[in-house]
């Protein structure tokens, strides 16, 4: 009875702790979040001439820190750098043994010092006025020797730290890289930083494929199915296979080379179903899907995903400008991309003979084809 007594007792101690836990981890959270409306609110045109005096440099941006201070400015660093500005993290202690080297006069220096006074910090001011276009900064310290020594001094709120002991940089330090971040943001919108641009910055993984454009994961010509308009189902079958992975789509072209149709697999399997085997000998004109979309080169990798999402499709032929096809958008070959949660509505017109939009349908609209598409889109075919 005692043991049992016992063991009950543990179990209970063992809730209570979780429970208290739970309730520390979201009052720290709740604390940080409040102080980082502080933190907003103190905001005021010192942010604007950093931002300006980022924007016109010549140079880079040296970002300098030391200590959980440190480890929030190599983040920036890497903020900046992947949206428009060109930035590099320099150590404190490793400045005073030749790495001050990497300071131009055309660079300007972000230094972040919660105390404004640290040792490493101080001790390398003099040497960074005289080499670089300027020092800015990010500190609580407004009389400290890192404010008194910058162009531009950022001065945080007084915040009290998350740590019980009020100790710990916790608050300061989150407080250090909202203000960073949205400097960064300031200043890569002032640049004009395009989408564009931040795929040339980020090629590698999930994201450089999505931010892509169609022309490097598309299948080339030379791996796709394609037939003129004048011959027969049956003999495109046998002429146009293709050794591997077949897309399931053929794309056909009229005399001089134009796209002008598309015939699925679901077309073929369609056609059986519903016994029309004696239309395998009729040209494939006759047959073919001549609504359908296609995408143009140069357009991204993610607006075409979001269309064969959106329309349930799985082949996108992608054309030049003079709506010759290049190549073919596949799903298998884009199925381990997630697509991106689009803000822009796309055109809900029937592209191929498997989608069944009509104008009765409240998601679709095939009455007003060019209705808000991404500007690659290409619509082939009458609206009726």
């Amino acid at each position: 009875m005692a043991m049992g007594s016992s063991a009950s007792r543990k179990n209970s101690n063992t809730a209570v702790s979780r429970q208290e836990r739970i309730a520390r981890g979201i009052a720290i959270i709740q604390h940080n979040a409040s102080a980082l409306k502080q933190v907003s609110s103190s905001i005021d045109e010192e942010f604007s001439f950093a931002a300006e005096r980022i924007v016109a440099m010549r140079g880079c941006l040296i970002i300098c820190g030391i200590g959980k201070a440190g480890l929030i400015g190599r983040k920036l660093a890497a903020t900046f750098a992947s949206t428009g500005t060109r930035a590099h993290f320099l150590h404190p202690s490793e400045a005073i043994h030749g790495d001050l080297g990497c300071i131009g006069p055309t660079d300007l220096v972000l230094i972040l010092s919660n105390s404004g006074s640290t040792t490493e910090v101080v001790e390398i001011l003099p040497c960074i006025s005289r080499r670089s276009s300027g020092i800015l900064s990010i500190t609580s310290g407004a009389n400290s020797p890192l404010a008194r020594a910058s162009d531009i001094a950022l001065i945080l709120p007084p915040l009290k730290e998350a740590c019980q002991h009020n100790l710990a940089p916790t608050t300061s330090t989150v407080a250090m890289l909202a203000l960073g971040d949205a400097l960064a943001m300031v200043v890569s919108e002032a640049k004009g930083f395009r989408v564009d641009d931040f795929a040339e910055l980020h090629p590698g993984g999930a994201l450089g494929r999505k931010l892509a454009n169609v022309d490097e994961l598309m299948r080339p010509l030379s791996e796709c199915r394609i037939c003129t308009e004048s011959i027969s189902i049956r003999t495109m079958l046998v002429d146009v296979s293709k050794p591997g992975r077949r897309s399931g789509a053929v794309m056909i072209t009229d005399s001089n080379g134009t796209l002008t149709g598309i015939f699925t697999d679901s077309d073929l399997a369609k056609m059986l179903e519903q016994h029309r085997e004696s239309e395998l000998d009729r040209p494939i004109s006759e047959v073919m899907t001549v609504r359908f979309s296609a995408i143009q080169q140069g357009a991204r990798l993610d607006d075409a995903i979001a269309i064969m999402a959106h329309r349930k499709i799985s082949e996108l032929p992608v054309v030049d400008s003079t709506d010759h096809p290049l190549g073919m958008i596949d799903i298998t070959d884009v199925l381990e991309i997630e697509q991106s949660q689009s803000t822009k509505p796309l055109v809900s017109v029937a592209t191929s003979s498997v989608e069944n939009a009509s104008c009765d349908d409240p998601n679709s609209d095939p009455c007003n084809p060019w209705d808000h598409g991404p500007t690659s889109l290409r619509i082939f075919g009458p609206l009726t």
